[in-house]
């Protein structure tokens, strides 16, 4: 049986993690601003700056999952404790993916730059989109320092509405280019940047899922919306 002490060093050693992971949230946050802001002025720049940063996530994806499993290791927490670390685990995994979307939306901004010639309002499609995926994400993670698994469910229910937003800048997209070909390339990269803010939005939704998890217990993964919306009002 753990001793008193052994219990406080892992609460301890675990809400060092818990920190850790929401300096990483602040990091990847961040860096999706950032994108959207270089997507917005096509800044080359600025693009490669975004980029390079990526590799700090990276990092500290790697430092935070060498610690989650030293923390299993030294402190073999049971049941419940263990749930939380392993949770935590995948929170970290789906910062890292953000990361990676953040940068893909950096990439495309780059790409339509050195095109030169832009076409459509490549900004304005996805903005209403990036706002919603942005805010989604900014209250996962509150919902994470918080523990609140009443907005974690609240945030999984407007996942719905990102998936909407992005089929209307597929819409869009398509027009366009059935307009004017000479806007295939930009709408392209456009739809290519809506797919990722889609994707950065389906991350923050699995960390509203895993906030569920520790404070329930219970796996909601693939449970129907109708039922979790009538859970949350």
């Amino acid at each position: 049986m753990p001793t008193e002490h052994s219990s406080k060093q892992y609460e301890l050693d675990l809400e060092g993690i818990r920190s850790r992971v929401l300096q990483m949230g602040g990091m990847v946050e961040k860096q999706f601003h950032d994108a959207m802001n270089c997507f917005r002025t096509l800044n080359v720049q600025e693009a490669e700056r975004i980029i390079a940063a990526d590799v700090e996530v990276n990092q500290m994806e790697v430092a935070l999952d060498d610690a989650c499993s030293h923390l299993i290791v030294k402190r073999q927490p049971a049941a419940n404790d263990l749930r939380t670390v392993m949770a935590t685990i995948k929170v970290i995994t789906d910062l890292e993916r953000i990361g990676d979307e953040a940068t893909k939306i950096a990439r495309a901004a780059s790409a339509i730059h050195q095109r030169g010639l832009v076409t459509i309002a490549h900004e304005d499609i996805v903005r209403v989109m990036a706002t919603s995926a942005g805010r989604q994400l900014h209250d996962a993670l509150d919902a994470f320092a918080r523990m609140d698994e009443k907005q974690a469910t609240r945030l999984i229910v407007a996942d719905e509405e990102i998936d909407h937003e992005y089929r209307a800048v597929m819409r869009n997209a398509v027009t366009f280019m059935m307009e004017d070909p000479r806007t295939i390339s930009t709408a392209l990269d456009t739809v290519w940047v809506a797919k990722a803010i889609e994707r950065i939005g389906d991350h923050a939704k699995n960390i509203a899922e895993y906030v569920i998890y520790i404070v329930e217990g219970k796996d909601i993964r693939h449970t129907d919306y109708a039922i979790l919306q009538q859970a949350s009002q």
